[in-house]
């Protein structure tokens, strides 16, 4: 909080700020740990997804306490990546219809019922998933309408051409905006 305290006034434009979760508390993952491959308990609905739902909530909470605001959030960090990591890395998996019915049912409604305006962002992994993955999660009218656009990583971009992935989901879903919230050079280590 302090360094972000001291980016915000250091610039001349107001920064907009959005937060990505790694985990789930390991009490509500199948794996009963914070690492490794696990999904949320349960299904969406139910008492683990509304919790963590608000975890969400109470997040936005403590951080307006002290005067820092999100302009948006994203469902999960490389949902899809929770298939794969490492087993010591924290993480959830969620397919692309876990995450719709999680945004429709649980994290979508609690946003829309909280004080704060905080927009949110679905996928937040590889652009390779796309359009598949737009096409689970903004296909349902429910979900839709929660999320305000998609968030995408680069690190896998030379696999999937431009064009196949965020211009082919672009003009599908106009309306929502595509984002590259992570990218990093080195991250293959024979590079």
């Amino acid at each position: 909080i302090p360094l972000l305290r001291r980016a915000l006034a250091m610039s001349k434009r107001p920064l907009l700020l959005f937060a990505s979760p790694w985990t789930a508390p390991a009490w509500m993952k199948s794996n009963g740990d914070v690492r490794g491959k696990g999904t949320l308990k349960g299904k969406a609905g139910d008492k683990y997804h509304k919790t963590w739902a608000n975890y969400f909530i109470k997040f936005l909470d403590e951080y307006a306490k002290r005067n820092v605001t999100f302009w948006a959030v994203t469902a999960q960090n490389e949902p899809l990546a929770g298939l794969f990591t490492p087993p010591q890395a924290p993480t959830i998996a969620f397919t692309a219809a876990q995450q719709r019915d999680f945004i429709a049912q649980d994290l979508g409604p609690a946003l829309a019922r909280s004080p704060h305006r905080t927009r949110l962002l679905m996928l937040d992994d590889q652009r390779i998933h796309l359009p598949h993955w737009a096409k689970v999660v903004l296909g349902n009218a429910t979900a839709a309408r929660y999320v305000a656009g998609l968030a995408v990583h680069w690190y896998l971009d030379a696999i999937v051409p431009p064009d196949w992935s965020l211009e082919a989901t672009h003009k599908l879903f106009p309306d929502h905006f595509l984002l590259y919230t992570e990218a990093c050079t080195g991250f293959f280590m024979f590079r």
